[in-house]
């Protein structure tokens, strides 16, 4: 990677939970596996392994399946593999998240990355669900606290139909219940199976579009990122030498 002269690397994020009755268990490291592998064959940019646990605690162990990490565990995940990324020599780093629970934690992360490093490493991050307004509202278009819905079985079907129980997907829409809501809940409080949205409108030919729409999207802002520089040069240290 370095001998190429190429100092950016992708990072795909994703998460074990489960996903309704009809969807596995790997569906958000799928994604972003796709997303990533998509934007470095457009780019040349290579793609670190997926990390396959996320922050997945939303979920409980209402239904079987879901292996979470604790926020301050996902924060130290991301913070040694920066430092060592960071040790090969490696200038920039794009993380791609493809799970809504990874968040928070992983912008908690980047801004200890920024300040322990920002005189010579540039990190940042990206949602696939919202890369674009266009992305936003098709995730969003059965329910605001989407999951396993729509969009996301349409994905799969496109991505991986094998792996999607079509044969349960009859019985799978469940409805939004949390707008309006002051309080954020678990899913075992908003969701009588996992689902959140109507996934019997799902499509593959809907799941190809969206994904090159997401993936197109990508391979614009990776190959941003290959060049982009601070908007400011850095400044001295403000510490007495």
């Amino acid at each position: 990677m370095l001998a190429s002269g190429e100092d950016l690397a992708l990072l795909p994020l994703g998460a074990t939970e489960q996903h309704g009755p009809h969807l596995p268990l790997d569906v958000d490291s799928v994604f972003a596996t796709a997303f990533c592998a998509y934007a470095s064959a457009r780019t040349g940019v290579p793609v670190l392994p997926t990390l396959t646990y996320g922050c997945s605690l939303g979920h409980t162990d209402r239904w079987p399946g879901t292996v979470s990490l604790f926020p301050e565990t996902l924060i130290a995940n991301l913070r040694e593999i920066t430092d060592f990324l960071i040790r090969t020599g490696l200038k920039r780093l794009l993380v791609v998240n493809s799970h809504w629970g990874n968040a928070s934690s992983a912008r908690c992360a980047i801004d200890r990355v920024r300040f322990d490093h920002y005189r010579h490493f540039q990190i940042g991050f990206r949602n696939t669900f919202d890369l674009t307004p266009s992305v936003w509202k098709q995730f969003t278009d059965d329910g605001d606290d989407f999951h396993a819905n729509r969009a996301e079985t349409a994905l799969m079907l496109y991505l991986d139909p094998d792996a999607v129980r079509t044969d349960l997907l009859p019985s799978a829409d469940d409805p939004d219940r949390t707008a309006g809501k002051v309080f954020t809940y678990p899913v075992p409080q908003t969701s009588k199976n996992g689902v959140t949205g109507l996934p019997t409108r799902a499509t593959a030919d809907d799941g190809e579009n969206l994904f090159r729409e997401i993936g197109d999207e990508l391979v614009r802002l990776v190959t941003l990122a290959k060049i982009e520089q601070p908007p400011l040069a850095t400044p001295p240290s403000a510490r007495p030498a």
